[in-house]
């Protein structure tokens, strides 16, 4: 098992998890398959998606698909992951807080 510690920029307005190539290829990650990601000025591109990427931050963990993007630095967190780790986004303080600090909470109907 490898590991990496990545620096990452929380957007709730982007839907996945996106990793840089360069980590995804020192992590080894296995692609399984190939997205059309949409950017936020409107244009397409095809990448690379990874399966059964352990993420861990702040106590919580979850494993995840993360899309693969060649030009990035850090990492992508978006609302997929937000959602999974049950995560809000405190804007004022720039940080991640649990909406519950004792356990995920699951929302069904």
């Amino acid at each position: 098992m490898r590991r990496a510690r990545v620096r990452g920029v929380v957007d709730s307005g982007a839907t996945r998890l996106v990793l840089p190539e360069a980590v995804a290829t020192a992590l080894g990650l296995e692609i399984s398959g190939v997205a059309e990601v949409r950017y936020a000025d409107g244009h397409t591109a095809q990448r690379s998606i990874a399966r059964d990427v352990h993420l861990a931050y702040g106590g919580r963990e979850g494993v995840l698909s993360a899309v693969i993007e060649p030009e990035r630095e850090s990492a992508l967190i978006g609302a997929i992951v937000l959602e999974d780790l049950d995560f809000l986004v405190d804007c004022g303080g720039q940080r991640l807080v649990p909406r519950d600090p004792k356990q995920i909470i699951s929302e069904a109907e």
